[in-house]
């Protein structure tokens, strides 16, 4: 075999090991269906449920609404003249669409340096870590997930100063995401039984 073949095996190999798989659960409207299809989402979410006090269901609602459950999901590109890519509307990425800066926050809040957006694990407890900074500094509970996602959009400061008022568009968002959070929850209540 020559060594080129070889060359070209041993890459090939490789670059098909090192992908992890972002794709979305095939029925994101049923939260028993994501949970037998991808059963580390379960242990990650619960886990944070234990260490944050978040409910799972809250969670679920606000990684759908901001990834689709997609692991390396991104903002669109923004064009110049229709055609010159400018870079992306924003730094949001991974399953909870962390902004940079605020991820970064968590990363030193939490010492968690290695942590990753883009693994379940790490968005979750990112997600429980700002949601129970959200209740600390704003009064929100953890179980609206309205208020907790409209703070978790504007950020907290953006929240106290209402900034959301202005946005009727968000203002449907967060229902439609505190619809979803009792949808998950009354169907996890009825597969864990």
């Amino acid at each position: 075999m020559s060594r080129f073949l070889r060359a070209s095996i041993l890459l090939l190999f490789l670059g098909s090991c090192g992908g992890g798989n972002f794709s979305a659960p095939r029925n994101l409207d049923d939260a028993c269906a994501i949970a037998r299809e991808r059963p580390q989402y379960m242990r990650a979410l619960e886990a944070t449920e234990r260490k944050w006090d978040v409910p799972t269901h809250v969670l679920m609602a606000m990684i759908y609404q901001e990834s689709k459950f997609v692991g390396n999901a991104r903002t669109p590109y923004r064009f110049v003249l229709g055609v010159i890519p400018m870079g992306r509307q924003s730094s949001a990425y991974g399953y909870s669409q962390a902004l940079d800066g605020t991820w970064e926050e968590y990363q030193q809040d939490e010492g968690r340096r290695s942590a990753k957006r883009d693994r379940i694990t790490d968005a979750t407890d990112f997600m429980g870590w700002y949601l129970h900074e959200s209740e600390g500094r704003l009064g929100l509970a953890k179980t609206d997930a309205e208020a907790q996602y409209l703070a978790y959009h504007e950020g907290r400061t953006g929240y106290a100063n209402r900034s959301y008022e202005g946005k009727p568009w968000l203002m449907d968002v967060a229902a439609n995401v505190a619809v979803r959070s009792e949808t998950y929850r009354a169907q996890l209540d009825q597969c864990r039984r």
